[in-house]
């Protein structure tokens, strides 16, 4: 009977604290108001109620709002100040500061989805009696009617796109908000982003989708929900199909993607009526954010991350896994490969290919296909090592100058000097031409430089001076004989006034600039960052040099996210040609990305071509107009001799003294140049004597390492 008894009031304390919690609390100014009265700190709130003080701050500033069970022992806490304030006798309360303030209620603001607060106590005189003390009922106040979402905010998504979560049920979101997430288990947090967190971001564009819910597992949300601190499948980076939380999601209904749950999880349901299920999950201590791309990001705090996320979803998209994943995700998001049509012979809407877009997979020529690929296995025996003029070779600068070549005149100059071009290929995909639709072969073709494609064409007879590196060959070196182009690197050789004959060719009579809105997005990503890093066009040569030198130390949040922008560029580029991946893969079978409308190498190619063959052209220009030579190039960084330490020093001018036009002009847009790194010429004289490149280490790191 006692025990009965003690079951029958655990079950009423809990419905009374579900009454409590669903009571409405006094607005955040009051919160504030009463705790300091009470003279009791954020941290000694945060230890009774065990959350964290920032959570604390949150509720007081109305950012976020708390939730049972700790709602209702705020209610208690703040109930039980107010009593005591009630109660404290009158001349100590008419000596209070807050007893000095004006009696009546403060002006309305506009509406907020938060409580009205009473009239603060009106003070009583010392001479008065004392009115009996009377409890302040949190019941009767009453919430404030709800207000519309922000103009140009979409309602479903007024939380924003993104929320980092802490083993305290913390949710931060974009802007400060914070949110109390009552989740305990997968698929209840997958519930709760879907029906009560309001988190996404609205379509690129109309014929899009939504991005889907991001909600970032902190290393304290992971163990809350059982997850393991590190994946024991090394190779497979998921969870065993046997573990928990992934049976978790199966009882629920919910879905997995083939990728299973790793650091990148996606979980859903089969769209409803046109509703899209879905949210994306990111497990920092997995390694979701690579350090490559975001630095330290996922050390910092989760209000911060929260933050750095939040711009880079803002100024590019929510991010649905790595910055490549998310590159080539923007690309289609952008160009969405289908619209809505309508069936004449039905009258209803059906989906139709988009005007301009990517609209279904097309397996490359076989020049284009990487030596895995089923074309390629179809015409050659495994293990045949293609030639350039069976295979083509686009791909990014890689070369040294032979330390031979070094002139007098060089060697008195006292150090090296590294540029790197800004964001060189999102520049060159802009106004890029490239193909749509699949290759058509042709024999020995006239050549049309406004034709996407891949050329078969002798170009080794071009000469250059030997202390610039060839154009038409990533190592710098002359071709040796007929092999395979793209059409920008064809082009240069016309440009330069070479007669060119192809042999045959793989070129896309449909084709269109469809890089475009992705460079544009990109760029403006790219600028608003640096302008946040208080680096902005317009500034003077030697202004933009001084504010790129401390521009990372600004703003470490900015910093990540300008890194990860500029990772999204090269990672999104380096995805069109995405190579198979597991220890099962046999060469000749197809992988599961040849089956995107977004695997195209030969656009790659094109992209690749176009940074190499812009490169060069600035560096012909000086050295045909200052007889300067570089010693080194990597991809989008050259290296010069120079008498002093700073780019200002070698890079020619004008006689008005503007810099030289077609030249590495100095400045923070997309094409132009910022200073990579300084070292002595000696330095620079031994790593070419070595075989090394110094454009690879100018900055005393490796370029690689360092993501570059």
């Amino acid at each position: 009977m006692p025990q009965e008894q003690d079951k029958l009031f655990a079950s009423v304390d809990a419905l009374l604290e579900q009454a409590a919690a669903q009571d409405d609390l006094p607005e955040p100014e009051e919160r504030k108001r009463l705790r300091e009265a009470g003279g009791l700190s954020q941290e000694q709130v945060a230890r009774a109620l065990s959350v964290r003080r920032e959570t604390v701050t949150a509720w007081e500033s109305g950012r976020a709002e708390p939730r049972a069970p700790k709602r209702a022992a705020y209610v208690r806490l703040l109930d039980g100040l107010a009593a005591r304030e009630a109660a404290q006798p009158a001349t100590e309360r008419a000596a209070s500061p807050e007893a000095l303030a004006p009696a009546t209620a403060p002006e309305p603001a506009a509406p907020a989805p938060q409580v009205a607060v009473p009239a603060a106590p009106v003070p009583v005189p010392a001479a008065a009696s004392a009115p009996e003390p009377v409890r302040p009922s949190v019941a009767s106040r009453r919430p404030a009617p709800k207000q519309p979402a922000p103009a140009g905010v979409e309602p479903r998504f007024v939380n924003g796109p993104l929320a980092v979560l802490d083993g305290d049920g913390t949710a931060y979101c974009v802007g400060g908000l914070v949110l109390d997430c009552p989740a305990k288990d997968i698929p209840g947090l997958v519930e709760w982003t879907l029906s009560e967190a309001k988190l996404g971001a609205p379509r690129l564009h109309r014929n899009g989708k939504d991005a889907d819910p991001l909600i970032v597992l902190t290393a304290a949300a992971a163990e809350r929900f059982g997850l393991p601190a590190t994946l024991e499948d090394r190779r497979g980076l998921r969870l065993p199909e046997d573990h928990r939380a992934v049976k978790q999601i199966a009882r629920a209904k919910w879905k997995l993607t083939r990728r299973g749950f790793g650091p990148w999880a996606r979980i859903y349901r089969p769209a409803q009526s046109g509703q899209r299920q879905c949210v994306q999950l990111a497990v920092l201590p997995w390694g979701a954010l690579d350090s490559r791309a975001w630095g330290s990001a996922d050390q910092l705090p989760s209000a911060d991350l929260a933050a750095v996320l939040g711009a880079y979803a803002t100024r590019v998209i929510t991010p649905r896994g790595s910055t490549a994943v998310s590159g080539l995700e923007l690309l289609t998001s952008l160009r969405p490969p289908t619209r809505a049509v309508k069936d004449e012979s039905t009258g209803s809407w059906v989906s139709g290919p988009m005007p301009g877009s990517l609209c279904e997979a097309v397996d490359p020529a076989p020049p284009e296909a990487p030596d895995e690929h089923p074309v390629v296995a179809q015409l050659y025996p495994r293990g045949h090592q293609r030639t350039p003029a069976e295979v083509l070779d686009e791909e990014a600068y890689e070369w040294i100058r032979d330390p031979e070549l070094l002139t007098d005149e060089e060697c008195a100059k006292r150090y090296a000097v590294g540029v790197d071009v800004n964001m060189a290929f999102a520049a060159a995909a802009n106004r890029l031409t490239v193909g749509l639709g699949p290759a058509v072969h042709v024999s020995s073709p006239a050549f049309d430089p406004k034709l996407p494609g891949s050329w078969l064409v002798d170009l080794s007879h071009i000469g250059f001076d030997p202390r610039l590196p060839n154009p038409f060959t990533p190592h710098g070196t002359r071709p040796e004989g007929p092999a395979w182009y793209a059409t920008p690197t064809v082009a240069y050789a016309v440009e330069l006034g070479h007669q060119v004959q192809p042999a045959e060719a793989y070129v896309r009579p449909e084709n269109g600039a469809y890089l475009d809105a992705w460079y544009t997005r990109l760029r403006d990503a790219y600028m608003a960052t640096m302008e946040q890093l208080g680096v902005v066009s317009g500034m003077s040569e030697s202004g933009f040099l001084a504010a790129m030198g401390g521009h990372k130390q600004a703003d470490v949040g900015q910093a990540a996210v300008l890194s990860a922008i500029k990772a999204t560029v090269k990672g999104g580029i380096g995805k069109l040609r995405e190579r198979p991946q597991g220890a099962g893969y046999r060469p000749g079978e197809r992988w599961p990305a040849l089956e995107r409308p977004t695997w195209r190498p030969d656009i790659r190619a094109a992209v690749i071509s176009a940074a190499r063959v812009n490169m060069h052209r600035k560096m012909l220009k000086l050295a045909t107009a200052a007889d300067l030579f570089p010693i080194a190039v990597l991809s989008d960084c050259a290296v010069y001799l120079s008498k002093g330490p700073g780019p200002l020093d070698f890079l020619p001018r004008t006689p008005d003294d503007k810099p030289l036009p077609g030249g590495f002009r100095l400045g923070v847009s997309p094409g132009m140049v910022k200073h990579e790194g300084t070292q002595e010429l000696m330095w620079a004289v031994r790593m070419l004597d070595e075989g090394h490149n110094p454009a690879r280490h100018i900055k005393g790191t490796d370029a690689a390492i360092d993501g570059e």
